[in-house]
């Protein structure tokens, strides 16, 4: 299947680079480098899923750190107030997270362009104020007063998953390998999309909407279905974080987050299937070796972000798909000539 949709060289490219990427911690068994690692799988998962909406169905939505923090918080009060297991709450609050992006698809069926960022903008910030500024108590805990939310501290002691129990100090490498596995699963189911029907109008509603409309395209039930899709692995995401930092807190909607990973689809390539783990790859090697140099670490990556956008504005994913695209019209050049 994955032949059918990569290619082959770009199939055994991918298996070989899982490959190189599973076998990182134990090679290295640095702690620092396996969390980054984790870090590294739940951003460029949710920056796929962002670029599902905003590269193929051309949807400039702000929503992702809502649906992602939607996540996080759904596992985190599943597991506080109910007790339930967090391998029962993360489907869960996948389900609840893709209710919420179904409600944000159909409130932005109207709007087009800049009125739908500020649209998806302000409803994240809307739940954001909402969280921070709680005040009502939803329980007495041992006499102390708890929000439902956690307020500005958020929440902490909901459980965990078990792996501190089944492989003491070595923890970290189940989580890691259960982010991985998160991404490996949305990636194929994303690019089972973008190489279907499916695709193909998400794409048609994005070049021509009307002309894909006057096709039959229906375009409410496509929204729907990319904002669905969408959150559903990226709240998966945000349950999986929850899971491994084992906090849920107003810091999910960072907004230094938030353009960190519009900047990685930029950057990796909008509308590219590579792009967004590309994107996210190099800019977190970037910020890594500029936190040397803390004074200048936000303006050199401004710099570099600036760079892509002028120099490379179709990212890295494109840029190396043109350079493979003019080998293989070379080597066929030649082989014409030969003959």
């Amino acid at each position: 299947m994955m032949r059918a949709l990569l290619g082959r060289k770009e199939t055994w490219l991918a298996v070989l680079l899982v490959a190189v990427f599973a076998a990182l911690p134990w090679v290295s068994g640095n702690r620092y480098l396996i969390g980054q690692m984790i870090v590294f799988c739940l951003w460029a998962t949710v920056a796929m899923q962002w670029n599902l909406v905003l590269g193929y169905a051309g949807i400039f939505s702000l929503a992702q750190l809502a649906l992602y923090a939607c996540g996080a918080y759904a596992t985190a009060m599943l597991g506080f107030f109910l007790g339930w297991s967090l391998w029962a709450a993360m489907p869960v609050a996948a389900i609840v997270t893709t209710l919420l992006g179904l409600v944000i698809g159909a409130a932005c069926l109207r709007l087009r362009g800049a009125y739908v960022a500020l649209l998806t903008l302000a409803i994240a910030q809307v739940i954001y104020v909402l969280i921070i500024t709680e005040a009502d108590c939803f329980t007495y805990i041992d006499g102390v007063c708890q929000q439902l939310f956690g307020g500005t501290r958020g929440l902490t002691r909901f459980g965990d998953l078990g792996f501190r129990h089944l492989f003491g100090y070595k923890f970290i490498y189940a989580d890691f390998y259960l982010a991985l596995a998160l991404l490996i699963v949305s990636s194929i189911i994303m690019l089972v999309i973008i190489r279907g029907p499916m695709g193909l109008a998400f794409r048609a509603l994005r070049d021509n909407p009307g002309y894909a409309v006057s096709r039959g395209i229906n375009r409410f039930k496509y929204q729907l279905l990319v904002f669905a899709v969408s959150a559903f692995f990226t709240g998966l995401a945000g349950a999986v974080q929850a899971a491994h930092f084992k906090s849920a807190g107003p810091s999910l909607f960072s907004p230094a987050l938030l353009l960190f990973l519009l900047a990685a689809i930029v950057v990796g390539g909008v509308g590219r299937f590579w792009g967004p783990i590309l994107g996210t790859a190099l800019l977190m090697l970037a910020d890594e070796g500029l936190k040397e140099v803390s004074d200048y670490r936000n303006i050199g990556l401004g710099l570099l972000i600036a760079a892509f956008v002028i120099l490379m504005p179709q990212g890295l994913a494109g840029w190396s798909g043109n350079l493979l695209e003019g080998a293989r019209h070379r080597k066929s050049s030649r082989a014409a000539s030969e003959s």
